[in-house]
């Protein structure tokens, strides 16, 4: 007998499909393919010299044991630092939690407040995860579309609507990823006029590219729009993207504090701690100068242009210059039903992502995987060059499809 490992929650979910893109880009580029990998969300410069110094430092000041569930102290610290002094939020060292990436923050506040049947209204285009995660903790998730048509953003009335006595959570992100969107000040207190009219409903709003911000829409946090609703309200962000820092896995995420103790509490029985080194270098990235920040998110908007611009131009795609993040989402409605050069049929984004990718050597990320179709992301994180070949190579591969 053969044993079955995979429990029904698991099977139940399926694996990233932005890493699964990207995984296929990296063989194909091992095997001599000159793929230009458009799939991952994640900055292309080095982490800030002065932050690498200070991990080197803290190990060698012996900064490597366990830490409290909730971070050390001076992380902690730095995020609240960080709220007051960037969005002008005053929050208690008990009201953050820290983990290992924003989707540890996800997973723990998933887990340690679905029941099984608990809704959660996702407005998508959403971030590939979500939905995933959702499922995998018991919950429903209460996928709202919004397609480019309303610039890829709930309205009042789609919210009301989704709402109902099973919903738990409110999550969206802003500025987006997939589609770089970002909500005003008044468009989030328009759905905070909805949400408090419905107090068994909490909001979580990923802000991990609130720093990012390529056009002319400033980023407003859900809890400065909706002050009324902070005792239901889970900020989420990190340190990943604006301080390039993706693989030294640090999230956190500030909130009232009968819900962050119990993420702290799943926080002691998961991981114990995020790593005592990446504690110490977010502190110092949080506290220290934002030059790099300034000059990444500078370069991030001229290559937004660059894409929004070279994208725009080739016949067929629809596309919205994002205003945060680094992603352009075009949608490729004209192109669906098409016959690629060796007679195989483009039925959906699914299979014009694969295209692109084998025909095009161009790495994207299919608008299925976001929970819209057709569309398809790309990623800007990387160098200009890269970006002009990638447009070029989309250009001529779409032009074969008849």
């Amino acid at each position: 007998m053969t044993i079955h490992f995979e429990s029904k929650r698991v099977a139940g979910i399926k694996s990233s499909p932005s890493m699964a893109v990207a995984t296929a880009a990296k063989a194909m580029r091992a095997n001599g393919v000159p793929v230009v990998d458009l799939s991952l969300g994640e900055p292309d410069f080095d982490t800030p010299d002065h932050v690498v110094a200070a991990a080197d430092e803290a190990m060698r000041r012996g900064v490597t044991r366990y830490t409290q569930p909730d971070g050390l102290l001076e992380l902690r610290e730095a995020i609240v630092a960080k709220f007051k002094r960037e969005n002008g939020l005053d929050y208690a060292l008990d009201e953050v939690s820290i983990g290992n990436g924003a989707k540890q923050i996800l997973f723990n506040a998933f887990l340690g407040t679905l029941e099984p049947g608990d809704e959660v209204i996702v407005p998508a285009p959403y971030w590939v995860s979500y939905t995933d995660i959702v499922i995998l903790h018991g919950g429903i998730a209460r996928i709202v579309p919004c397609g480019v048509e309303q610039d890829f953003k709930i309205t009042p009335e789609q919210l009301e609507a989704a709402i109902t006595p099973k919903s738990r959570w409110f999550l969206f992100n802003s500025p987006s990823n997939p589609t770089g969107a970002i909500y005003t000040a008044h468009e989030l207190r328009a759905l905070g006029e909805v949400l408090a009219r419905h107090p068994q409903v909490a909001i979580m709003s990923d802000e991990i590219y609130e720093h990012i911000i390529c056009g002319d829409v400033p980023f407003t946090s859900f809890a400065v729009a909706c002050p009324d609703l902070r005792d239901r309200t889970l900020l989420i962000n990190g340190v990943s993207k604006a301080y390039a820092m993706t693989g030294w896995r640090l999230g956190y995420a500030v909130g009232p504090k009968n819900l962050t103790k119990v993420l702290n509490k799943l926080q002691s029985q998961s991981t114990t701690c995020p790593s005592s080194i990446t504690q110490y270098a977010a502190a110092v990235a949080l506290n220290g100068p934002q030059d790099f920040v300034r000059t990444a998110v500078a370069e991030f908007k001229a290559r937004g242009e660059l894409v929004a611009k070279g994208f725009a131009a080739i016949p067929g795609l629809e596309v919205r210059a994002p205003e945060g993040a680094f992603y352009l989402f075009p949608k490729c409605e004209p192109y669906i039903g098409r016959t690629a050069p060796d007679g195989t049929r483009i039925s959906n984004d699914t299979d014009l992502a694969a295209y692109l990718l084998n025909e095009g050597k161009v790495a994207t990320v299919p608008g299925a995987a976001f929970g819209v179709e057709p569309y398809i992301r790309l990623s800007f994180a990387t160098s200009r060059d890269n970006l002009a070949l990638a447009i070029d190579r989309v250009a001529e591969a779409l032009g074969k499809l008849r």
